[in-house]
């Protein structure tokens, strides 16, 4: 486990943490004592969050370049540089969406524009002074919804899926980028976590704990776990401490990662 004071005072930005997995994230980082900075579409769920741990409600669009920077800037005037980007914000498309010959691809392509892009967006507005200071680190809350095997009840139609397949691979190329600055990058899967997106599956899905995927950002952060930076890591099947302990095996072969095996 993180010791308490590993994050006292360290700075964060959670996108889309006005509910569900990113509010939990921000009280969870909030509890290890960090300044937490909370953006969101929706300025009254952010702002109660906030308000909850003492941090710094933005409301944003993670898709557009110009909100993103003001986002950025308003946590480095209230914060300080900022330590730790989380890339939350994520969208679907609604289950009873129509089939893909029917539907408009604006609806299709904005999946990718929050889910991709603004990962995107958000990493280059922080990484500038990230690269600067030769600290800092991104993980991306990707899905296995990216690498699962197709189903009849796959959620969030022919976009979601392929989006976050595309979020897993730039987060692992930009790992390899920044390595050389001593910055790391992760992208975890917070598991089957139950939320106005899943709510469908019903009560008899495996769903997974919705503290798990805050406590294993808050070991990311912690600055234990970046030998295995640009690695796949799940919050309720890998035990985050045995990755850490085996981090030597696991690069050398290649593990935690999504490959086409033969």
């Amino acid at each position: 486990m993180a010791r308490q004071d590993e994050l006292r005072d360290r700075v964060a930005l959670v996108t889309g943490g006005g509910r569900g997995i990113g509010a939990n994230v921000a009280r969870e980082l909030a509890d290890a004592g960090m300044r937490v900075a909370v953006a969101a579409r929706t300025s009254e769920q952010v702002e109660l969050v906030a308000q909850e741990i003492g941090g710094l409600g933005l409301h944003g669009d993670v898709s557009d370049e110009s909100s993103v920077g003001r986002m950025v800037e308003k946590t480095r005037a209230e914060f300080g540089p900022i330590d730790l980007l989380v890339n939350n914000a994520g969208v679907a498309n609604p289950s009873d969406a129509p089939p893909i010959w029917e539907e408009r691809p604006g609806d299709w392509w904005r999946v990718f524009e929050i889910n991709v892009l603004g990962a995107y967006l958000c990493s280059r507005a922080v990484l500038g002074e990230m690269v600067g200071r030769r600290h800092g680190r991104i993980v991306n809350v990707g899905s296995g919804g990216g690498y699962l095997p197709v189903t009849p009840r796959n959620v969030g139609g022919t976009a979601y899926g392929p989006s976050k397949a595309a979020l897993n691979r730039f987060g692992e190329m930009l790992a390899a980028q920044l390595r050389q600055y001593g910055i790391s990058v992760f992208t975890i899967s917070p598991g089957l976590v139950r939320s106005a997106m899943t709510e469908e599956l019903g009560d008899d899905a495996p769903w997974t704990p919705p503290e798990l995927a805050p406590r294993l950002i808050r070991t990311l952060a912690s600055g234990r776990a970046d030998r295995l930076s640009g690695r796949y890591i799940h919050a309720e099947h890998d035990d985050i401490e045995d990755l850490i302990a085996r981090a030597d095996e696991i690069i050398q072969n290649d593990s935690n990662s999504i490959r086409l095996r033969r």
